[in-house]
């Protein structure tokens, strides 16, 4: 048992075998990390591709600067400079781009019996976490974000007032916003409706008063999104 769970790279260096070894079992986790973040989340090929291919690179890093301590120290200075230079991550994708680099260091020191354990039991987690409830808001339908735009020359302070009593338990005015060349007032408003299925007669309410113009309502959840690290 502890055989199985030694490192497969010897003592006096990588060997061709065990070069082949770490890079096949870092390219199956690492495809099992990508086929296990596909449940439930929207997602990239080019984003599974770099799960797919990171504990290999990871590994083969690894492997090429075992027992060297400058050169470690390099390229732990390499990675903390390399950073997503298009739009910024979530807190999921930088969860699973750290999960990948984690088993790729596994399979780089050659314990790919712990790598592989280390990707089903957080593979096994993830799914599950997923598939559960925890951390979801519960009123995240009741929750809108609302643009109403209006002709600059009403006064907006308390125009809706009413109409959010009838139809929302909360209506705050966020943000005003002129558009149009300044014809046009763009009204943000973070709302909880009393009731979702009322969401149309409260819009139509509000189309009489604004005189048919431009009306936007959007969950807050997919404005905010996922923390962006």
């Amino acid at each position: 048992m502890e055989t199985f769970f030694a490192s497969v790279i010897p003592t006096a260096g990588v060997t061709i075998g065990s070069f082949l070894l770490c890079l096949a079992a870092a390219l199956v986790l690492g495809g099992l990390l990508a086929l296990t973040y596909t449940y439930k989340t929207t997602y990239t090929k080019s984003f599974l591709g770099t799960l797919f291919m990171l504990p290999a690179v990871v590994a083969i890093v690894i492997m090429m600067v075992n027992g060297s301590l400058g050169a470690g120290i390099a390229v732990a200075g390499t990675f903390s400079l390399v950073r997503f230079r298009s739009v910024p991550g979530t807190a999921r994708e930088i969860g699973a781009i750290f999960l990948a680099m984690a088993i790729g260091l596994a399979c780089g020191m050659g314990y790919l019996a712990y790598a592989a354990i280390f990707a089903i039991v957080m593979g096994v987690f993830l799914l599950l976490f997923r598939m559960s409830n925890f951390g979801e808001e519960k009123d995240v339908y009741r929750k809108k974000t609302l643009q109403v735009t209006v002709p600059e020359d009403l006064n907006y302070t308390d125009m809706f007032d009413d109409i959010f009593a009838r139809y929302t338990d909360e209506a705050h005015l966020v943000r005003v916003k002129t558009t149009n060349l300044g014809s046009l007032n763009r009204l943000t408003y973070e709302i909880t409706l009393k009731d979702p299925s009322s969401e149309k007669d409260m819009i139509d309410e509000i189309r009489v008063r604004n005189g048919n113009l431009e009306i936007n309502s959007a969950l807050q959840s997919l404005n905010k999104g996922d923390a962006v690290l």
